[in-house]
């Protein structure tokens, strides 16, 4: 997560998590959350800075940011596992 701190990563991690979800309409644990926000949020911020040249900035930007990477982690999943 660009700009912010580990510690600050983690809250934002979760929370992005929490919020996909609950879009999602799956059920995964506070670490699963964690992961799904940190990594979609990676995985997305990738992404932007690969094909617009920047990504969203601050706690909001990275909240929006690691949401809708985690969303795209949790449909892939499901995709592999065969339940899209």
């Amino acid at each position: 997560m660009q700009g912010l701190g580990w510690l600050a990563a983690i809250i934002v991690g979760a929370l992005a998590g929490w919020v996909a979800e609950k879009i999602m309409k799956t059920d995964h644990s506070l670490l699963v959350n964690i992961a799904l926000g940190i990594v979609g949020a990676l995985l997305l911020n990738w992404l932007l800075l690969a094909v617009l040249g920047s990504t969203l900035g601050g706690w909001i930007g990275q909240l929006i940011v690691g949401i809708i990477g985690a969303c795209i982690l949790i449909a892939l999943g499901r995709l592999v596992r065969g339940r899209a």
